[in-house]
């Protein structure tokens, strides 16, 4: 296979903090022989395991970036054994954009992997990832929200897999993040995932969801914050000890947890973030936008739980995601 075209401009193997950028070559109207750069800090200190800590996988998404940027500019390598790699802007043609894909290829980067060398910038971007810096990696930490169009209880996330014990090493890193909420979650489809990427190589991974509307608050921040500095702690790369408060544990177990808009129209939802539901009570309620003197559709939950998940936007598409149900583990 070809090398890829990414270059990165510091070296991921020297001892201290080097911050620098992967530069990708993207010919363009405006710039013939341009590139896309990807900002970078590496902080290593000897021997020991190494994290690899990503935001804007998808570029409307902004507690990982915001609590990454702070971590690369504080970070000092008296403060750590082994070798930390931050990259705030994982997506950065879509987070400049502030959007969930790339505006130069409308790739979404997150169903991208394990990506081409010689493919979009998007696939070129996921195929330095899966080729040179997830091999890298013991434990990879990927922040994720809701974007625009979703909104999140904050929690973070491990995957049910078939290695237990890499699943329960995944576990133990999600409940070290202590996030509000920990979630054992499911999929729609992992299909070309970096997540899957990360497990199929054997790493210990954790994902987030901490919140959404495509921006960020005070709260959802410093869950971020906290929560990376925490993962270090856990991985033994950060010195320090674990700042822990009361987590409630979640799980997804089937496709049931999922709801989908099954007309157009404005939605109305009788259950907050966090509420309760039976199954088979209305969970939301799709108007009718083209007249009036209609009821609108009920949408009702197919399973007990409560609402983990919500659709932002006032009106719904066909096949939007509204809602996603998740079971609290007493």
């Amino acid at each position: 296979m070809r090398e890829s075209s990414v270059t990165p401009t510091i070296d991921l193997d020297a001892d201290g903090v080097h911050h620098g950028y992967l530069r990708l070559p993207y010919s363009r109207d405006d710039s013939a022989w341009g590139s896309v750069m990807i900002p970078i800090t590496v902080a290593k200190n000897g021997d020991g395991q190494t994290a690899l800590l990503t935001g804007a996988n998808h570029g409307d998404e902004y507690e990982g970036p915001l609590a990454l940027v702070e971590m690369a500019a504080n970070i000092r390598t008296e403060d750590i054994t082994g070798r930390v790699i931050i990259i705030p802007f994982m997506n950065m043609p879509a987070f400049i954009a502030g959007s969930r894909t790339s505006p130069i290829d409308g790739g979404n980067l997150n169903r991208a992997f394990p990506g081409r060398p010689d493919g979009s910038v998007t696939e070129k971007i996921a195929d330095y990832f899966q080729r040179y810096l997830l091999p890298m990696a013991d434990i990879v930490l990927d922040f994720h929200s809701g974007g625009k169009t979703l909104d999140f209880l904050p929690y973070a996330a491990s995957h049910l897999l078939d290695d237990k014990e890499q699943e329960a090493r995944c576990c133990a890193a999600r409940d070290a993040f202590n996030a509000p909420f920990s979630m054992q979650m499911l999929e729609i489809d992992a299909a070309g995932m970096y997540d899957e990427a990360a497990e199929n190589m054997g790493k210990t991974f954790v994902t987030t969801e901490l919140g959404g509307g495509g921006t960020s608050c005070v709260e959802s921040v410093e869950i971020a914050r906290k929560g990376v500095r925490n993962v270090l702690i856990h991985a033994g790369i950060m010195s320090g000890n674990l700042e822990v408060a009361p987590t409630r544990h979640l799980s997804q177990t089937d496709s049931d947890c999922f709801h989908f808009a099954e007309t157009r129209g404005v939605v109305e939802f009788t259950v907050s973030l966090g509420d309760p539901i039976k199954k088979g009570a209305v969970l939301a309620k799709i108007w009718e936008l083209r007249r009036t003197g209609h009821p609108p559709q009920e949408i009702r939950a197919k399973m007990d739980g409560l609402l983990a998940v919500r659709h932002t936007l006032g009106l719904v598409q066909l096949g939007d995601c509204l809602a996603v149900l998740a079971q609290e583990n007493t």
